[in-house]
């Protein structure tokens, strides 16, 4: 019978953390799929209904610096269990809302929860990662997170014909309960503590002090160093939470499919995201190992990712036909999902020793457009009536990003203050030789 005995150490910690973008996301997007019903029995317009999207974007944004610094300063095993608690009974109490008030209050403490999450993650597979599996880790992570997306549709679709929209969220905050005892039963902060691991994988694993060290952040220069990553991340941030949170009503109002088939559309696109992720981390790490170059590996990915899908989203404005948009929004995912595995990486490269706070400074950035991009969609919508008019914006910000790429300098370390010598110890490790 397989098992995870089959696996390292390394490998079980990876899936479970796997395992978390899975739920996280099925917590967060699952309202992308309930909202026709929860504006029916609410009341809701698409003005209520983007401001409890974009709820869950403001302490989003905050908390990925504060929860960076969290699990940095207490580990990552202490910081994902107590925001694990908070985003699970935020999605269970999404189940008892009563009218656009509590629901967005719900959908604000799920962003309080989620908000560290994803830095407090990349802390811990900076601990638990060698350099040249950098880039698989954040790709199959965020692989594990659009097959959430992906997933989400016909289960919470299923979930409210079988049962309700309520029960939806209930079943689904319970799931997440179950992965916070997981987490705490099996993970480690300093992979030197933790009883399976061997000593050929403590090997390839980054130094002790990197490990497992408390060091005080430089605030400043840190936020002056990752503000080009952060910008970037906002631009390809800004089409994610469009993808989101509006493609399953998109197809459902623009198109005039009922909730299953506009659920199976959504998973379509969505799935080619799953492959997008997958992919670029693949990529990514086999240019690191080729040429040695850690901006190759990074930033060439990253701008063949913004150009991809600005090209397979620019027909979605002038064509008509069904099946040929859910073609070229799924081309358009599938290339913005290749942004993911390396710009999640280039924290790691640029501050390992920081690498919880520097990711938190990046993803501000999607934090950021996702206060704005929902509340700006609704707006649009009922303005105009129109669907397909958010993605004009999104073609302007991918163009943009493909730029502001190009100046995130990966290769280049960052130093704290107080040790200037210590370039060896925060420069990226080296890659292990190939046979």
């Amino acid at each position: 019978m397989l098992g995870l005995s089959r696996f390292k150490a390394t490998d079980r910690v990876l899936f479970i953390i796997c395992l978390m973008y899975l739920v996280t996301y099925i917590d967060r997007v699952n309202i992308g799929t309930a909202a026709p019903a929860m504006q029916k029995e609410l009341g809701l317009s698409n003005t209520e209904l983007g401001l409890a999207f974009s709820a869950f974007a403001y302490p989003y944004a905050f908390f990925q610096i504060a929860g960076g610094w969290l699990g940095d300063r207490l580990g990552p095993r202490l910081t994902l269990l107590i925001c694990g608690a908070i985003w699970s009974a935020a999605t269970v109490m999404i189940g008892f809302v009563e009218g656009a008030v509590s629901l967005i209050l719900a959908r604000f403490i799920l962003g309080i929860g989620e908000g560290s999450a994803f830095p407090t993650a990349t802390r811990a597979l900076s601990n638990w990662m060698a350099a040249d599996r950098r880039g698989f880790a954040q790709g199959i992570t965020h692989a594990f997170a659009r097959l959430g997306n992906a997933v989400t549709p016909p289960l919470i679709a299923l979930l409210i014909v079988a049962l309700s929209w309520r029960d939806s969220f209930v079943i689904v905050g319970l799931i997440s309960f179950a992965w916070v005892a997981l987490w705490w039963f099996y993970f480690r902060d300093d992979p030197r503590e933790h009883k399976h691991v061997t000593q050929a994988e403590l090997d390839v694993l980054p130094k002790m002090r990197i490990a497992s060290e408390r060091r005080a952040v430089p605030w400043r220069r840190l936020l002056k160093r990752m503000l080009p990553v952060t910008l970037t991340d906002f631009c390809y941030g800004w089409t994610l939470w469009l993808f989101l949170n509006w493609i399953p009503s998109y197809f459902l109002h623009q198109h005039n499919l009922d909730i299953k088939k506009s659920a199976i559309f959504a998973s379509g696109v969505f799935f080619a995201g799953v492959v997008g992720d997958t992919v670029g981390g693949v990529v990514s790490d086999r240019i690191l190992r080729r040429t040695g170059s850690v901006s190759k590996a990074r930033v060439s990915v990253i701008v063949v990712g913004f150009l991809g899908a600005f090209l397979f989203m620019l027909p979605v404005l002038f064509v008509t036909d069904l099946v040929t948009i859910a073609l070229c929004l799924s081309g358009a995912f599938f290339f913005a999902e290749l942004i993911v595995a390396p710009i999640w990486a280039v924290p790691m490269d640029i501050a390992p020793q920081h690498s919880g706070t520097a990711s938190g400074f990046m993803n501000f950035g999607f934090g950021l457009a996702g206060m704005i991009s929902p509340v700006v969609f609704g707006a649009v919508i009922d303005a105009t009536g129109r669907w397909d008019l958010p993605f004009v914006a999104s073609l302007g910000l991918l163009l943009l990003g493909a730029v502001l790429a190009l100046r995130m300098r990966p290769d280049e370390p960052f130093l704290d203050d107080e040790e200037p010598q210590a370039a060896a110890l925060t420069s990226p490790v080296p890659v292990r030789p190939t046979a």
